[in-house]
C-alpha cells in the first residue's frame, strides 16, 4: 500500500477549519428547527410532577401540532382542565374557583352581568383570578356592543348594526378592547360575522350588508383588536343568519344546502381566518348539508374538515354555551363536552356554575381510557397555550 503523501501544517489548518464551520453550521441549523418546534408551541421551564403520556403527539393532520411542547411538561389534568372555560356566581370570586384555576384544573373564566358591579371591582376580580391561575388564566365576556353588553360601562354603546364600513368596525373594536384590557379581561366573544337573513334570531347583533360587504367589516373588526392584548372571536361558525331562533332557547337548523352556505355564510369567516382571528366559536345548529347528524360543535366534518383543512383556521376552535337547549336536548352536558372535543373542538366554554365537575371528570376519564382522546385533548389545550403565549399570559405551573 502506498503511504498517502504528507500534509503541510498550513494545509491541515486550513482543513480543520473547514470541518470546524460545517460542523457549526449543521449544528445551527438543527439549534433552529429544534427552536422552532419549541417556539410554535410555548416554551417554558420543565415542570415537576407527573406527565401525561405522550400520545403520539406528532401527528399530522391536526393543525400541525408537533411533539415538542410546553403541553408535554403538563399533566393529564392540567391538559384536560385548559380545554374548558367555566362561569360562577355573583361578584366574589368563590374558593372553589380560585383552587381550580390554581391546580390547573381550568383554561378560563367567562364573566357575565353577576360577576360585574363597577370598574374597580372588576379589576379586582380579575386579579385575583389571574394570581389564582399565576398568570395563565383566559379571562373571557361577551361585550358585542349593543344589546350584548356584559360590562356595561366599557364601549361599545351601539351595536354591530350600526357599524357599516371597515374604518368605523375597526375603530369600535380597539375600542372595547383597549377598554375590556384595562379591565383585565383577554377574551372578547365578539365579533358576530353571520350574515343576518330577513327574520334572523341575530337582529340587530350583525353587520349590515351582503356576504362580501359583512366580510370586509369583520376582517377590520378583527384587525382592530391586534396589539392589545385582547383576543377576537368570530362567530357563529359556519354561519347563523339564517336561524329564526336562538340555540340558547331551542335546537335550530339551518335547511340551507351546501353551496348556498358556502357563498353566503363561509365568506365573513374565510375573511376573519385570513385577517388572523385567533377564536372561532362555533354554533350548536344542525346544518344537514353538511352533517346531516351531527350539531356543528359537535361534527367533525364542520370542525375538522370545513373550519380546519377547508378555511385553513389554526387558532383555536371554542363553543358556544354548552348548556344551550340545542345542546341539552340531545344529550347531558358531559356527553355533549365529550362529542365536542372529539370533533376537533379546543375549549368547552361552560355557562352554568353547576356543570363545570361533571364536564372535567367526564373529559379526564376519556383520556384516561382513550389514546385518540388523550391525543385530541393533548392537541386542543396545545392551541390553547400557543393562543394564551401569544396574548402574553403564562402557561400554568
Amino acid at each position: 500500500m502506498v503511504p498517502p503523501p504528507r500534509l503541510s501544517p498550513r494545509t491541515v489548518a486550513r482543513r480543520r477549519l473547514v470541518l470546524i464551520v460545517a460542523v457549526a453550521a449543521a449544528a445551527a441549523v438543527l439549534g433552529a428547527i429544534v427552536g422552532s418546534c419549541g417556539d410554535e408551541e410555548g416554551g417554558g421551564q420543565r415542570e415537576q410532577g407527573a406527565r401525561a403520556p405522550a400520545a403520539d403527539a406528532g401527528r399530522r393532520g391536526d393543525a400541525g401540532v408537533r411533539r415538542t411542547q410546553a403541553v408535554d411538561r403538563l399533566t393529564l389534568s392540567e391538559q384536560v382542565g385548559q380545554t374548558i372555560a367555566f362561569s360562577y356566581d355573583g361578584a366574589p370570586v368563590p374558593d372553589y374557583v380560585r383552587r381550580i384555576l390554581r391546580e390547573g384544573r381550568g383554561g378560563g373564566v367567562i364573566l357575565f352581568g353577576d360577576n360585574v358591579v363597577d370598574a374597580e371591582q372588576l379589576r379586582g376580580a380579575t386579579r385575583t383570578l389571574q394570581r389564582a391561575a399565576g398568570d395563565s388564566a383566559l379571562v373571557i365576556t361577551d361585550q358585542e356592543g349593543g344589546e350584548v353588553r356584559i360590562v356595561p360601562f366599557a364601549p361599545s354603546e351601539s351595536g354591530q348594526a350600526g357599524q357599516s364600513d371597515p374604518a368605523t368596525a375597526r375603530a369600535a373594536s380597539q375600542a372595547t378592547a383597549r377598554e375590556l384590557g384595562r379591565l383585565g379581561v383577554n377574551v372578547n366573544l365578539a365579533p358576530v360575522v353571520d350574515v343576518s337573513a330577513e327574520g334572523s334570531a341575530l337582529g340587530g347583533r350583525a353587520f349590515p350588508g351582503d356576504p362580501a360587504e359583512v366580510a370586509a367589516i369583520a376582517a377590520a373588526s378583527v384587525r382592530g383588536y391586534a396589539g392589545t392584548g385582547v383576543a377576537a372571536t368570530v362567530k357563529h361558525f359556519p354561519g347563523f343568519g339564517a336561524a329564526t331562533e336562538n340555540t340558547d332557547d331551542a335546537p335550530v337548523t339551518i335547511d340551507r344546502d351546501r353551496s348556498t352556505l358556502e357563498r353566503s355564510d363561509l365568506e365573513p369567516f374565510a375573511a376573519a381566518v385570513r385577517a388572523g382571528t385567533p377564536l372561532v366559536m362555533v354554533s350548536h345548529a344542525l346544518y344537514p348539508a353538511l352533517d346531516p347528524e351531527r350539531i356543528a360543535s359537535q361534527s367533525r366534518a364542520v370542525v375538522g374538515g370545513l373550519l380546519r383543512r377547508r378555511l385553513g383556521f389554526r387558532g383555536v376552535a371554542i363553543t358556544d354555551s354548552i348548556e344551550a337547549e340545542a345542546v341539552i336536548s340531545r344529550s347531558d352536558v358531559a356527553t355533549a363536552a365529550l362529542r365536542s372535543i372529539r370533533a376537533g373542538i379546543d375549549v368547552v366554554l361552560s355557562t352554568g356554575s353547576g356543570s363545570y365537575r361533571d364536564i372535567y371528570d367526564a373529559l379526564l376519564a376519556e383520556s384516561g381510557r382513550s389514546p385518540s382522546f388523550r391525543r385530541r385533548v393533548r392537541n386542543a389545550a396545545a392551541r390553547v397555550l400557543v393562543l394564551k403565549r401569544r396574548m402574553g399570559l403564562r402557561a400554568p405551573s
